[in-house]
């Protein structure tokens, strides 16, 4: 008999089919109907042996639905809308492959990035995607700029482009992250903190074909001032294992 896990904060999640995997592909939905498709496709196709899990955010149109058609994918489901950063947590946190892979599910990541991410983790222990030719409007770019430099003037943010969703990482360094809500922006910090090698790769960037941003400039500008204060103080206090220290003696 398979075994079907629920939890009431993680959602739902449908039958699992033991198998060894060495790459999980995270993918986050929110009211993205229209994109759902497409990505989970073109995600398989570029990627055939990656254990894909979808994360359905607590969507109010047929994301789930459209998510359920595709038996090759594990699906999580919130009751209600979580965020971002709960789906991404969540999806990390169910992961079974060695090495996890995150990505938006609105279209504008490429799949066909993923490998070329899972192919650094032999120079590093996380690899962040850095957006090239950004297809956002110059404003949301600006914004996206200033925010990046704020973040590494204050948290010494190893990365350039710490908006950019896609990343790779072994799954081992899951457990140095704290959720939170914002903690997607901020998973480079985090890690960096935890003695984590991390590097940059650009990253193909594509237009948004459906559906529209989930978030407002002057919402994201408030939300991060308030994130940039509690990570702060969250970096200040955090205990630092000694490498060795890890290990319990009888």
């Amino acid at each position: 008999m398979r075994r079907v896990k629920r939890c009431a904060c993680l959602g739902q999640m449908r039958p699992e089919r033991r198998k060894r995997v060495k790459t999980s592909i995270i993918i986050a939905f929110y009211d993205e109907e229209e994109n759902v498709e497409s990505v989970l496709e073109e995600t398989r196709r570029t990627n055939p042996e990656a254990e894909i899990i979808a994360v359905n955010d607590g969507s109010n149109d047929r994301t789930e639905s459209m998510i359920r058609k595709h038996s090759d994918v594990r699906l999580i489901s919130f009751e209600r809308h979580l965020g971002q950063s709960a789906a991404i947590y969540a999806g990390l946190k169910s992961a079974r492959g060695e090495i996890c892979v995150m990505m938006d599910g609105d279209g504008q990541s490429d799949p066909a990035d993923v490998p070329k991410l899972i192919s650094m983790l032999d120079r590093a222990e996380v690899v962040c995607g850095r957006r090239q030719n950004r297809q956002d409007t110059w404003c949301r770019r600006k914004a996206s700029w200033i925010a990046n430099l704020i973040r590494r003037m204050v948290l010494h943010d190893p990365v350039h482009d710490t908006g950019c969703t896609l990343k790779a990482m072994r799954r081992e360094k899951v457990r140095h992250l704290l959720p939170f809500d914002g903690l997607h922006r901020y998973l480079p910090v985090f890690l960096d903190r935890a003695g984590a090698r991390i590097i940059e790769v650009p990253v193909n960037h594509r237009p948004r074909k459906h559906g529209k941003s989930k978030y407002s400039l002057p919402e994201r500008a408030m939300r991060g001032l308030y994130d940039l204060i509690g990570v702060r103080w969250l970096i200040a206090r955090r205990i630092s294992w000694p490498k060795n220290g890890e290990n319990e003696h009888e």
